[in-house]
Order: structure tokens, then C-alpha cells, then sequence
């Protein structure tokens, strides 16, 4: 019945956010190179007669790159979404969205004016409801179209240089699994020959704020198809497991009784099938990922290989990355030592901080330990259990910016891999956002977590807040009104002075008799200044 309710629900609510616009997917939009689309509140593109935004020419970042990518103009994602668009909506204030019709995330209400944040919880703090909510919202989304996207399945060459569209539709799950392909994926070179260092999601500074922008963006649409606005990812805190507690028939399905690399037929996941795993195919073809069915979920936790990853994460792990001060160092990527992002990615050891890519550790060591689908980079995120685990990783990196408080300027501007440069839009996603956007505290996102959070301290906080808001707006005036403050009373107090020295020869009657009150020695003089 819930999934009866739930599908009745697509009908009225649609879905609006992903990677190519079906209104833009077509070949007008693909030659004049603009993805600009009326705003269904008002008619006009990007809702300009509303003010809520305009079509403007994307200001790419001119910063240089790292030495990773040897090539220019042979893929796709290279300055994105410029190969596709070279106009899009610039949406003002709080206004978000390919056509500006939705809220910045942390913002709701009519015009995107009220502030919002939303709780994300530990999976195993859900009821039994709750829980059963979120296995039935997934399954809804694996089986229900986007309404508002679409995938491409060439590419911009392949499509006569956008004379020939080449797109399809895909489920609102499916078409996150395909964005986290897309953004990872090999170069294409032509003939047999692959371009592999190349990841815009992985490997280098972007690793944290792209997921980040994933799973924001991955909670909308289910906020969306479901009407539930009040829906958060949960979390599994995975610290020091002993094995995986989310891998059974109550969560995210358990082992096969016969077959221990597949998941048990009572789970919801089990008939589910994945797509995106089979890059030898796709490069041997120069293709992309179409979307097509590949075969069912596959995992096997824990039998993975016991030399590169030994075990599960550990708090001490998990504390001595936070410890670390340096959010990327070196060359940025998989090499940098003593980095934040490098430790937490997985790529360093979390005992040392010194990169160590044989082996694995915290986010990487999650991958590797569920031995199956989770464990190819490309694919990974058609195991639902991928949901919880960058909630955590999340979580940890949410620790390090409320611990260290890093200037937005410490994350690199520029020399990082390609895609991964403060200014650079992240691919594959469409509205536009760039890395440093989200290298930023979750509440100032809408969002916070369970076990981060401080009541007492934050309802004061909240409390404050308004009237620091209008304190910074009239500084100037308190600052210029103190200081004209202080000139005049220092003139008075110098006139007064003045007289009295002039009186001070006067008869004794008309001086104050304080020494001769009792009460004078009890006196506290405070100043209201």
C-alpha cells in the first residue's frame, strides 16, 4: 500500500534535479549551446519577470590546471558543461534550479526566504516505520522515471556535434548511479586507446564537496517524488564494526543462502539490477554507459582481500584524520601526504597520513570490504548501502571543517587535478555548481547530524542569529556613532574640568558634602557606557 501511495504521489510532484535537462536535451538547445528553460511560475526563462534569475554566458575558471591530464579538447567533461552549454539560468538570492524554480538547499518557502535544517540520522536510531519509509522510498525510486532528466548514451562527437541527440530516460535511482559513472569514467580516445587517470569525483580535492552535492541532491528527489519534505539520508556509523551490521534482511539485505556473492530473495534488492560496471566494455566499444540492465546486485562482505584491506575502520582511524590540518597537500591527488581529504578518501594510511594506494583505509576500506558492486569505482553506487556510507564519510568531513574552521582560500584555487579547482564546475551536474560552493559548515546547507549536534548550544545560537544578522548590517553606523560618541564626551569632559579648576577658589557651601555621608565608603560606581 505504501508503494501504491508513494506512486500515486509521482503524478502530482516532479522531480528536478540530476544532469541533462529533457527540455534542453534536444537539437536546438544543443546548437545554440543554451540550456536557459522557462520557469512554469511565470513563462520566461530562468524566471527573469520574476527576478528570479536570468540567462548568462558561463564564466568558466581560467586557473591551471595539475599535470594529471595531458590532453585539452578530447572529452567531454573538460571545462563542463561548456561542450554542451555555454549559457545557462544564473539564479539570484536563494533561487536554484536548470530553470530557477527551486529553493538554494537549506531554503524553502515561496519566495526561498525561510531557513531550514533537517536532521540526518543514525539508520539503527530509525523506528521500525522509519525504517520500512526508507526501503520503500528506495525502491520507489529505482522504479520510477525522472520526469525532468535524462542520460546521454554518446557523446557531443558521437552526436554530430549535437545534430544528432543522443539520449534516453532512466529511473530517478538509476540516474544517480549513472552521474557517478559519468563523472569517473575512462577518457575516450578514439580507436582502442583510454585516458584512465581522469576522475572528477575522485582522487583529489572535489572528493568531498561533489558527494556532498550528491547526496543533497539525491535526498531532494526523493523529498520530491515522495512529498515527504522532511526526509534525510540515514547513516551508518561504521567505526569499529566487526562486520556489516547493515547487511541483513531488516536493512540492506542479507547474504544469499546459496550463493554468497548475491543477496538473499527477501530483500527488496535482490530483484533490483545494476548498470554502469562494465567499463572494459564500454571503452573496447568507445561507448558510454547506456543504462542497460547488467545483472543483479552483487556483495560478499567481508571476503575481500585481506593484505590491501584487513579490516573495518576504527574510531582511532577515524580521529587521527581529524587531527590533521592540511585539507590537500603535495600534487592532489592519490599521492599527497598528510592530507585530510587523501586520509579520509582512502588513499593514505590513517595511522601515518603517508599515501599508501595498495593499501586501503576508511572510505576506500568500505568499498573494498562489501566485495561486489560497491567495490568498482564506476558502479559503486548501485548498492543502496553506498547511500549510507558517504553519509558517514560526510559526517567526518562536517567534523573536520567545525573543528578547524578553514578558510574558504584553503581549498585549492588552482593546480589540482582537472575538475577538482575551487572555481570548477562540478561534472556532471546540471544546475551548476562549483567545488568551493560546498566546502562550507552543513547547517549553512540545511542539514546537520545526529550525533553532531549540540542542543542547548545551538538553540542559543539560532536564537542570536537575527540579531547578529542585523548587528553586521548597521556596523558602519554603531562604529562612526561611537567614535562621534567619544569626541563629544571628551569635549564636555574638558569643559567641565574647565569650570570646575575656575570655581575651585569658591566659597565651601556650594561644593558636595560627600564626606560626610555615611553611606559614601558603600558606594560601587558602574558606568551604563
Amino acid at each position: 500500500m505504501l508503494l501504491l501511495a508513494l506512486g500515486f504521489l509521482l503524478v502530482i510532484l516532479q522531480p528536478s534535479t540530476g544532469q541533462f535537462p529533457r527540455v534542453c536535451a534536444n537539437v536546438q538547445s544543443l546548437l545554440s549551446k543554451e540550456c536557459c528553460p522557462p520557469w512554469d511560475g511565470d513563462g520566461s526563462p530562468c524566471g527573469e519577470l520574476s527576478s528570479r534569475g536570468s540567462c548568462q554566458n558561463i564564466l568558466l575558471s581560467q586557473a591551471p590546471l595539475g599535470p594529471q591530464f595531458p590532453f585539452s579538447g578530447v572529452d567531454d567533461r573538460e571545462d563542463w558543461p561548456s561542450v554542451f552549454y555555454n549559457r545557462t539560468c544564473r539564479c539570484e538570492g536563494n533561487f536554484m534550479g536548470f530553470s530557477c524554480g527551486e529553493c538554494k538547499f537549506g531554503f524553502s518557502g515561496l519566495n526561498c526566504t525561510e531557513r531550514q535544517v533537517k536532521t540526518r540520522r543514525n539508520i539503527f536510531q530509525l523506528t521500525g516505520s522509519e525504517k520500512n519509509k526508507f526501503l520503500a522510498y528506495l525502491n520507489l525510486a529505482k522504479n520510477i522515471p525522472s520526469q525532468d532528466y535524462v542520460i546521454a548514451t554518446g557523446t557531443y562527437t558521437q552526436m554530430n556535434n549535437g545534430s544528432k541527440p543522443m539520449f534516453r530516460d532512466i529511473n530517478v535511482y538509476d540516474l544517480f548511479v549513472w552521474m557517478h559513472y559519468y563523472a569517473s569514467r575512462d577518457t575516450l580516445l578514439g580507436g582502442s586507446n583510454v585516458w584512465r587517470d581522469i576522475d572528477f569525483a575522485h582522487e583529489a580535492p572535489g572528493f568531498l564537496p561533489w558527494h556532498r552535492v550528491f547526496l543533497l541532491m539525491w535526498e531532494r528527489q526523493i523529498q520530491r517524488i515522495t512529498g515527504d519534505e522532511n526526509f534525510t539520508i540515514p547513516y551508518w556509523d561504521w567505526r569499529d564494526a566487526e562486520d556489516c551490521e547493515v547487511c541483513n534482511d531488516e536493512y540492506m539485505g542479507g547474504r544469499h543462502p546459496t550463493n554468497p556473492n548475491l543477496l538473499s530473495p527477501a530483500s527488496i534488492f535482490s530483484s533490483w539490477q545494476v548498470i554502469c560496471t562494465q567499463s572494459e566494455e564500454y571503452n573496447s566499444q568507445q561507448a558510454l554507459c547506456n543504462a542497460t540492465s547488467e545483472g543483479p546486485i552483487m556483495r560478499n562482505p567481508g571476503n575481500n582481500d585481506k593484505s590491501r584491506t584487513p579490516r573495518l575502520p576504527s574510531s582511532a582511524d577515524v580521529e587521527f584524520c581529524l587531527s590533521l590540518t592540511q585539507y590537500e597537500s603535495g600534487p592532489m591527488d592519490k599521492m599527497a601526504n598528510y592530507s585530510f581529504r587523501n586520509t579520509l578518501e582512502g588513499f593514505a594510511d590513517p595511522q601515518t597520513a603517508i599515501s599508501n594506494p595498495a593499501q586501503s583505509g576508511l572510505h576506500n576500506a568500505l568499498h573494498i570490504y562489501m566485495n561486489g558492486s560497491m567495490s568498482q569505482v564506476q558502479g559503486s553506487a548501485n548498492d543502496p548501502i553506498f547511500l549510507l556510507h558517504h553519509a558517514f564519510v560526510d559526517s567526518i568531513f562536517e567534523r573536520w571543517l567545525r573543528r578547524h574552521r578553514p578558510m574558504l582560500e584553503v581549498y585549492p584555487a588552482a593546480n589540482a587535478p582537472i575538475g577538482h579547482n575551487r572555481e570548477n564546475y562540478m561534472v556532471p551536474f546540471i544546475p551548476l555548481y562549483r567545488n568551493g560552493e560546498f566546502f562550507k559548515p552543513s547547517r549553512e546547507l540545511g542539514y546537520d547530524y545526529e550525533y553532531l549536534q549540540e542542543p542547548a548550544l545551538q538553540s542559543f545560537q539560532d536564537f542570536l542569529t537575527p540579531y547578529l544578522q542585523q548587528a553586521r548590517q548597521i556596523w558602519p553606523w554603531l562604529v562612526g556613532a561611537a567614535v562621534f560618541g567619544g569626541f563629544v564626551t571628551a569635549v564636555l569632559t574638558g569643559l567641565i574640568r574647565a569650570c570646575r579648576k575656575k570655581k575651585g577658589g569658591t566659597s565651601s557651601e556650594i561644593q558636595p558634602l560627600l564626606t560626610e555621608s555615611e553611606e559614601y565608603n558603600n558606594i560601587t560606581y558602574q558606568s551604563n557606557f
